[in-house]
């Protein structure tokens, strides 16, 4: 499947954006999804995950209560809600999909278990 990531930009502390995941080539339904991020100079860091059907939800500890992770299966994209932003959130955020599932609740927040990856949108929080 090929991902297509879009919605980042910049914004000021508080503010509100809706990143998109649109999914190409494959159908979506059959993937678990979750969204990473990259600050300049880190680590590609977990940050949300979603089961195939939408059924359960994962959010890494620092975005609990901010960020809203969710798919429409029919249209064939993942969204990831941020609110609340804060400056610390500046990244570029990537999506990714995984086909095979094994022990996903176990493996969610594990770039390794991702087959495929999108191109990354920018999200900078201004303080």
């Amino acid at each position: 499947v090929q991902l297509q990531a879009s919605g980042g930009g910049l914004v000021q502390a508080g503010g509100s954006l809706r990143l998109s995941c649109a999914a190409s080539g494959r159908t979506v339904r059959k993937y678990n999804c979750g969204w990473f991020r990259q600050a300049p100079g880190k680590e590609r860091d977990f940050v949300a995950a979603i089961t195939r059907s939408g059924g359960t939800t994962y959010y890494a500890d620092s975005v609990k209560g901010r960020f809203t992770i969710s798919r429409d299966n029919a249209k064939n994209t993942v969204f990831l809600q941020l609110n609340s932003l804060r400056p610390e959130d500046t990244a570029v955020y990537y999506c990714a999909a995984d086909r095979s599932g094994t022990y996903y609740s176990h493996t969610y927040n594990f770039t390794d278990v991702y087959d495929s990856w999108g191109q990354g949108t920018l999200v900078t929080v201004s303080s």
